[in-house]
């Protein structure tokens, strides 16, 4: 819920003192640009900002708490910002989507200041100007010091979270935190998206004949054949099973379809590196890959990939289809 801000007592001086952008800031100065702002109540749990989502608000948080976290919601709160502090400010001064995410950790009343009010009162006072530079070099330090400390405990969340054990690839969970957000940088940048579904040819029957270990031996030397063949912008990840997803920004279903042709190529080659007792065990696999149509999106991507990858398996596997 938004509501004009109306002047009133709440905003004198020992009132503005309290929040960190307006410590020493003359209430005249300001004024007619708070009028301006708005307030929003926030509900426990409710999300505020979140990586990919763009945002024009500077955040001051006037009651309540606020948690911040990194990589996921579902990860530890790194940082909690209570009353006076203000949330928002480095995505706006950088020009870019928010880093973290952040969300209610209690019912919550924020004031919001658009970027471009922001800019006219740093103009119209060189006490909120010297203000937001200290909050600016405080939370570079402030992320230092907090990186430094939990890296390790995060690392350990997000690779539990994020990452298959089996192949070390990222796993169904990040393609859906993931994929969405560059498939939309992409429509905005009107560059194209091909996604590519992969699947091991017979694995059932490969299992069958030589065992889950083996089994296993061979998803692991297909996602390393795998990993080395796409770009580095690209993201792969195991779907489930024997079958793995690709995002491939910037590229046309005929270039996936190359790519694609490539990889199948390599990966019916070989399926160790020479000290594996699988290298003399053949491996294919059948590739589907769609590019992304007007108003599409990832789920509509997925299904048209995955209608390829049928395709190429009905026509005989160890092919590509689109």
């Amino acid at each position: 819920m938004q509501q004009s801000l109306a002047t009133n007592s709440d905003y004198k001086r020992s009132l503005l003192d309290s929040l960190e952008l307006f410590r020493g800031v003359a209430p005249d100065d300001v004024h007619d640009l708070l009028q301006r702002c708005e307030r929003r109540d926030l509900a426990a749990g409710e999300l505020l900002l979140s990586p990919g989502a763009r945002n024009e608000y500077v955040y001051i948080v006037l009651s309540g708490i606020l948690n911040i976290h990194v990589g996921s919601p579902d990860t530890p709160a790194i940082a909690v910002m209570e009353v006076g502090s203000c949330v928002g400010e480095m995505s706006i001064i950088e020009d870019r989507d928010p880093s973290a995410f952040v969300i209610g950790a209690e019912e919550s009343h924020l004031l919001l200041i658009h970027q471009s009010v922001l800019w006219e009162m740093v103009d119209a006072s060189h006490d909120f100007a010297k203000n937001l530079l200290v909050v600016l070099s405080e939370r570079v330090r402030s992320h230092n010091h907090v990186i430094a400390d939990s890296f390790g405990e995060l690392k350990k969340f997000e690779r539990h979270a994020t990452t298959d054990a089996l192949t070390s690839l990222a796993n169904r969970h990040t393609m859906q935190e993931l994929f969405p957000s560059e498939i939309q940088r992409c429509i905005e940048k009107e560059t194209p998206v091909a996604m590519m579904m992969i699947d091991v040819d017979n694995f059932k029957q490969f299992n069958d004949m030589f065992g889950h270990i083996a089994g296993d031996r061979a998803l692991s030397a297909v996602s390393k054949i795998l990993r080395s063949q796409f770009r580095p912008k690209d993201l792969l990840v195991r779907y489930g099973g024997d079958e793995f997803a690709v995002l491939l920004p910037g590229a046309s279903k005929e270039q996936a379809l190359a790519i694609g042709e490539r990889i199948r190529i390599a990966v019916s080659g070989s399926t160790g590196d020479g000290t594996d007792s699988l290298i003399q065990i053949p491996v294919n696999v059948s590739m589907g890959v769609a590019e992304l149509t007007p108003q599409g999106d990832l789920d509509s991507l997925t299904r048209d990939a995955d209608a390829a990858l049928y395709r190429a398996k009905n026509a005989g596997r160890n092919q590509v289809s689109d």
